[in-house]
C-alpha cells in the first residue's frame, strides 16, 4: 500500500484494526532501545547529566527526558517506549534518563528483561540536601502542603505498604511513594543492593552530585568514557532545576544526618567509597 494513502486511512480511522496494528509494531522494531539510563536519585543532577550528555554528538537523547516507562507507563508496551529513541541500527547512544527508576522497587528487574547489556548511571547527592530539595519541588509543584518537619513524619504513615504493593505488582502506582518519599529516597544503599542483586555491578557508574557541581566537565567525560564515547571539551554547563529556598533549621539537618549516617556508611561499604556525608 502506498505510504502516503496509508497514513491518510490510518488518520481517518479508516484502516482495519489488524492493519493498524501490525503497521505499529513495524515502527517499533525499527527504534532503537536506550543504551544507557540514568537512573535517578531524584534532585540530584540528573537534569544537568542528562542535558550535558545530549549536546555530545555521539548521544542521541530521547523524544522527552524522562520517558518514565519502567515506573510509570509499564503498561503501554515496549513498541511504546521504542517509539521515544531513535532508530535501529543508526550511530549514535540512546540514553533515557528517568529519575523514579531508582527507587521504584519493580524498575530493576523489568529493566534487567529488555535492557540486560545496558549501562546505568546513578548520582547521589547528600540525602539531608536531597531531601529538603524534593520537598520544595513538591511544593512548587502544589503536591505538598505540610511543613517539612511535618511532612517528614507523617512520611511512613503516607508511604504505608506501597513499596511492597508495587514490587509485588499488586499497584499500579502510588502518588505518595513518587512524590512524599523524602527520607526513603535517601537510603540509597537499599535501592542500590536491590539493582545489583538482578544486575552485574561493572553495569553501573555511581557519581557524587557534589563532584558533579564542583567540576562539572570532569563528571561528564568521567561519564562519557564509562559510556563508550569520546571526551568533551566544548559543552555549555549551565546546572539545570537549580532553585533557591529558605535555609533548613539547624535542629532538622543535625537530626536527619544522625538518621542517615547508618545508611551512608553501609553504603560506602557496598562501594568501596568514601561519600563524604
Amino acid at each position: 500500500m502506498n505510504p502516503s494513502l496509508t497514513r491518510a486511512l490510518r488518520l481517518a480511522g479508516l484502516l482495519e484494526p489488524a492493519r493498524r496494528l501490525e503497521l505499529r509494531k513495524r515502527m517499533a522494531e525499527a527504534r532503537a532501545l536506550p543504551d544507557a539510563v540514568i537512573l535517578g536519585a531524584q534532585k540530584s543532577g540528573t537534569s544537568s547529566l542528562h542535558y550535558y550528555l545530549a549536546q555530545h554528538p555521539g548521544v542521541v537523547a530521547p523524544l522527552r527526558k524522562e520517558v518514565h516507562y519502567f515506573d510509570l507507563n509499564h503498561e503501554r508496551g515496549e513498541a511504546w517506549y521504542r517509539a521515544h529513541f531513535g532508530r535501529s541500527g543508526e550511530p549514535g547512544l540512546n540514553l533515557d534518563s528517568s529519575p523514579y527508576y531508582l527507587f521504584h522497587p519493580a524498575v530493576p528487574a523489568r529493566a534487567r528483561a529488555l535492557l540486560p547489556q545496558a549501562r546505568y548511571v546513578v548520582l547521589f547527592r547528600n540525602p539531608v540536601r536531597r531531601a529538603y530539595s524534593h520537598y520544595w519541588h513538591e511544593r512548587d509543584k502544589g503536591r505538598e502542603r505540610l511543613g517539612f518537619e511535618e511532612a517528614i513524619a507523617a512520611e511512613e504513615a503516607r508511604l504505608g505498604d506501597a513499596e511492597r504493593r508495587l514490587a509485588a505488582g499488586t499497584l499500579a502506582r502510588s502518588e505518595a511513594h513518587q512524590h512524599c518519599s523524602y527520607l526513603a529516597r535517601g537510603r540509597y544503599v537499599e535501592q542500590l543492593e536491590r539493582w545489583f542483586a538482578v544486575i552485574p555491578r561493572e553495569q553501573f557508574l555511581v557519581l557524587r552530585f557534589e563532584d558533579m557541581v564542583a567540576n562539572p566537565l570532569a563528571t561528564l567525560n568521567r561519564t562519557l568514557g564509562f559510556l563508550g564515547l569520546p571526551p568533551i571539551d566544548s559543552v555549555r554547563l549551565e546546572a539545570r532545576n537549580t532553585r533557591r529556598y529558605e535555609p533548613l533549621a539547624p535542629a532538622t539537618a543535625e537530626r536527619l544526618d544522625e538518621y542517615f549516617q547508618p545508611y551512608n556508611r553501609r553504603l560506602e561499604a557496598l562501594l568501596g567509597l568514601p561519600m563524604g556525608w
